[in-house]
């Protein structure tokens, strides 16, 4: 890979980075505020709750995406960012510039979605085992 290719993406993590260090203050700013002052009746209050798990679970999320940088800008450093971590080979600049945290070839993700697909299909027919299949009449 080019060296300005990394730069490039290097800076596009960078403000990724700094676009989420701020939501999540944001968030926390924000939580923190409604929990200061809660007031209102049972619905009012369930909203809130709601809310907070809402808010919960978006800054986890973007907790977890903060890791995958870290982890990016880290084999950047390293000198092993593009690897895929599955085969080795080089994964395209195109991936990374479309997502700069990929740590899979577009072959090996597409086959570990394959097989995620797989094992849902079967949790999913062993879910419904003994039931009668929506096309038949009860």
């Amino acid at each position: 890979m080019k060296k300005k290719d990394i730069d490039s993406l290097r800076k596009v993590l960078e403000e990724e980075k700094k676009r989420i260090y701020r939501h999540l203050e944001e968030i926390s700013e924000s939580s923190v505020a409604d929990l200061e002052t809660p007031s209102g009746d049972s619905v009012d209050l369930a909203s809130l709750e709601i809310n907070q798990n809402s808010l919960a679970k978006i800054g986890k999320r973007e907790q977890n995406h903060l890791k995958k940088i870290e982890a990016a800008l880290q084999k950047m450093e390293d000198g092993t960012f593009g690897e895929c971590e599955s085969c080795g080979e080089q994964i395209s600049v195109a991936r990374l510039m479309a997502r700069p945290v990929a740590q899979l070839c577009i072959d090996c993700k597409t086959e570990q979605e394959n097989e995620e697909r797989k094992y849902s299909d079967r949790a999913s027919d062993a879910d419904n085992e003994g039931f009668p299949e929506e096309s038949e009449e009860l």
